[in-house]
């Protein structure tokens, strides 16, 4: 049985019935999931999968996190739960989604799914959710994952040379200190099959970059190196990515990438507006957060990052789903001051992101979970148009044809996933 609830926390909710139990190992989480309607959130081989819908909540506007996290209280509060591993991950789940823009056409989500497959090093539990009676304990089927697919993505509504005058348009602002920063994206798009199997890109994708997030939820599929917030036990975490570089062609060749991008101011200053914009917004929940003293480089397959843990206790009982409405957005997908970057975003990019650099991830009957930054992504439509979005971070110091190139690069994940 399905039940649905509208994103107006006045409205009631249904009450769902969840029971976990242990079971072996049901080994790789990717052929459990739905041909055309995957739910996933992985890494390394760990997560969970969602198969079925027991409650499906839909959101929009300028409030749409803080509504979820009503809404979420509410439907924990009238759950009856039998979770005897009580551990990250087991109970009362929902996974979800939100748009980056307060004005999107596209609604956030979160999603219950009826049965959760859970795996972690040395245990695995499946959870059965219902409202009213419980859907029957069985093992899912598994069903060999299809041969990729191949899609030819182009350009969306912005050309290379638009793309181009959008970021000299936006240095311009910048330099006559409008603003510091501002991260600007872009589109490209391509039809899917009509018989498609997407777990086949979510496996070329969890297969290329294992230590990102990979996740699937609502169409909206992706492998993400940036987690937003993880919340466990009253502990905080974060991960902020801002400055990049491509990865070189040889080992001497990949070492100077790694150096030159340590030693770069421009992207010094990138990545400090987006590590000083998350500590600005933890320190009300968790007064004694902290930073890496020094931002690291991050070695994913296709290119450097700069990065910094943020690490912290929270003192005032929020949940994720609280933080992620404080957090969104970073300065390391909007820009800084955030108000001034979102308008010249608006103005600028002549398209509206969906999901893309939004909140993607999961939150429990506890309020813990685990929600990344929505990058290296593609949104999968009911028509089966398939949009893939990246974006650049844009300072004083960005020269347009360098910042295209970033694109291509953050690109290359969903492209190459999509090459068959």
């Amino acid at each position: 049985m399905t039940g649905s609830a509208p994103s107006n926390p006045a409205i009631p909710v249904p009450s769902l019935t969840v029971e976990t139990t242990e079971t072996a190992d049901l080994g790789p989480l990717v052929p459990m999931l739905d041909r055309r309607h995957p739910l996933l959130w992985m890494r390394r081989g760990f997560g969970l999968v969602g198969l079925g819908e027991a409650l499906r909540l839909e959101l929009a506007g300028p409030t749409r996190i803080t509504d979820a996290a009503a809404a979420w209280q509410r439907v924990v509060a009238a759950a009856t739960v039998t979770d005897p591993l009580a551990r990250t991950g087991t109970g009362l789940i929902a996974m979800g989604s939100f748009a980056f823009s307060d004005h999107s056409a596209q609604t956030s989500v979160l999603i219950v799914p009826s049965v959760i497959i859970g795996r972690d090093k040395g245990q695995s539990w499946i959870t059965r959710i219902g409202v009213g009676e419980l859907p029957p304990l069985s093992i899912p089927a598994i069903d060999p994952v299809d041969d990729p697919f191949r899609v030819a993505l182009q350009p969306g509504t912005m050309s290379a040379d638009d793309y181009r005058e959008a970021v000299a348009s936006a240095v311009a602002r910048i330099r006559s200190h409008e603003l510091s920063k501002v991260v600007l994206a872009r589109e490209i798009v391509g039809r899917i099959p009509d018989d498609a199997d997407l777990r086949s890109l979510i496996a070329t994708l969890a297969l290329g970059y294992p230590d990102c997030w990979t996740f699937s939820v609502d169409g909206f599929i992706g492998s993400s190196p940036e987690t937003l917030v993880s919340v466990d036990d009253r502990s905080v975490s974060a991960r902020v990515l801002a400055g990049s570089a491509a990865r070189g062609t040889d080992e001497r060749s990949d070492q100077d990438a790694a150096t030159a991008l340590a030693t770069s101011a421009k992207d010094q200053d990138e990545h400090q507006f987006a590590v000083q914009s998350v500590l600005a917004s933890l320190r009300a929940h968790s007064p004694n957060v902290t930073a890496s003293e020094l931002p690291f480089t991050l070695k994913l397959p296709n290119l450097w990052h700069l990065a910094s843990d943020v690490d912290g206790d929270l003192t005032d009982g929020s949940t994720s789903l609280d933080l992620i409405a404080t957090l969104h957005p970073t300065a390391a997908v909007a820009g800084t001051p955030t108000s001034d970057a979102l308008r010249l975003i608006d103005e600028l990019e002549p398209f509206d992101r969906g999901r893309y650099a939004g909140p993607v991830g999961w939150v429990g009957a506890d309020g813990d979970g685990e929600w990344a930054v929505a990058l290296r992504s593609a949104q999968v439509s009911a028509s089966g148009t398939i949009t893939a979005y990246a974006g650049a971070g844009i300072v004083a110091e960005s020269v347009p044809e360098r910042e295209l190139l970033e694109t291509r690069m953050k690109f290359r994940p969903i492209v190459e996933a999509l090459a068959g």
